[in-house]
């Protein structure tokens, strides 16, 4: 509470009689202050080009720009790209900043503590050298604080001395670009990209093992997990989680696209072709990356006969407020086949059974329905692995290419 009446006070003050300091150009190191204490640090690098600012967030490999950055006097507001999330900060007299994270909510804003200072580029101190080099294979169970909630997932990682990149991949996607370090036996990583704000630390005990795992997930989220290094580890098959309901069965949905035009996957622009229809949410990371994919590869492939269409779950029944986060996203990726909103939240049980009652349900977003020219639905995938898992990705475009020159 303390924090939160600190930050308020700090966005109300306003510098009076003396010069705004400016921000700073180059790394920052950045924190989002949790009550519990289990701070979620990343990084940023703010570039400065003719006056205009933007910001890299930098995670492992990926650096995500951030292009909607003003300072106002003493007052920096940072607005990122996707899922609906912004700062509103103060610029202190040291040049660090202080204020909030905001995330916008279907029905509440929701906030958390934030603090960035300039000039550093480590994302972690370390004091001590590794004394386990934990690279490879780790499949992990998570439970939740009281213990009843359950999950898997497998943590994919390679360290080089203390520094240590990777990601978790589960049945419905990755958790994107993790990065940390190795302290001792100690591990810490983190990531933050707008949505996933995660930071993961556990005792290394040996080569293959790590204990007393706790998982920081956003502004209050909190779970243990245990892990122990197996290299056959494996997920269920991406195309056993939902299925068609009858083998051949055809797809049959109409929903308005952004402006409010109707369109039906049963239109003369879909017959006999293939088409992919992308199960989607503009609050989805994963779905994020799959977009991007998607877009390119149709600009380079839509002459040879194929179609996607993406369906928009978004959190929100409201049409304009859905329109203007899925507006964002498809400009980012230069979207140019069409994008449908549903009016259905990805919370509603029945969300299958009122927008593709053919399927046995969507068990997570994305979730891919591929058709070949005839109509019927040939398969259905679960989840992405995003350009964060290295090799799944690649392995990824691989069997979707194979897929689409035989559906083609």
């Amino acid at each position: 509470m303390m924090r939160k009446l600190l930050f308020a006070s700090l966005l109300g003050l306003a510098a009076c009689g003396r010069p705004h300091p400016q921000l700073a150009t180059g790394p920052w190191q950045a924190h989002l202050l949790r009550e519990d204490g289990g701070d979620i640090v990343f990084n940023f690098e703010l570039l400065d080009s003719a006056g205009k600012k933007s910001i890299h967030m930098l995670n492992a490999g990926e650096r995500m720009l951030v292009d909607e950055v003003r300072q106002e006097g003493d007052s920096v507001f940072i607005r990122m790209p996707f899922f609906d999330s912004e700062f509103k900060a103060v610029l202190t007299g040291d040049g660090s900043l202080q204020g909030r994270w905001i995330r916008h909510l279907a029905d509440k804003d929701a906030s958390i503590g934030f603090k960035a200072l300039p000039g550093i580029r480590e994302r972690f101190k370390t004091t001590t050298p590794p004394k386990f080099n934990i690279s490879g294979r780790w499949p992990a169970w998570f439970t939740n604080a009281e213990g009843k909630d359950s999950s898997f997932a497998i943590g994919e990682f390679t360290q080089q001395g203390s520094e240590v990149r990777g990601t978790f991949l589960t049945t419905t996607g990755d958790y994107r670009y993790l990065q940390g370090v190795v302290d001792g036996d100690s591990l810490k990583i983190s990531t933050f990209d707008g949505s996933h704000a995660y930071l993961f630390t556990a005792l290394i005990t040996s080569d293959s093992s790590l204990s007393h795992g706790t998982f920081y997930q956003g502004i209050t989220n909190k779970e243990i997990f245990t892990a122990r290094k197996d290299s056959s580890a494996k997920l269920q098959d991406a195309t056993t989680l939902a299925t068609v309901k009858e083998n051949g069965a055809l797809l049959d949905f109409t929903f308005p696209d952004l402006n409010g035009r109707k369109v039906s996957v049963r239109d003369e622009r879909f017959r006999n072709k293939a088409v992919i229809v992308q199960l989607s949410g503009s609050w989805c990371p994963n779905c994020m990356d799959e977009t991007a994919y998607l877009s390119d590869w149709y600009k380079k492939n839509k002459n040879r006969g194929v179609e996607i269409i993406m369906l928009c779950y978004e959190r929100t029944p409201d049409f304009e407020k859905s329109k203007k986060a899925v507006n964002n996203f498809i400009k980012r990726f230069d979207v140019t086949y069409p994008v449908l909103i549903t009016g259905i939240t990805p919370s509603d049980p029945q969300k299958a059974e009122k927008t593709l009652p053919q399927l046995t349900g969507i068990k997570g977003f994305p979730t891919t329905i591929y058709v070949d020219k005839s109509g019927k639905v040939k398969e259905v995938h679960t989840g992405f692995n995003g350009p964060g898992t290295g090799e799944h990705y690649e392995e990824y475009k691989r069997a979707f290419n194979a897929l689409m020159d035989k559906l083609l």
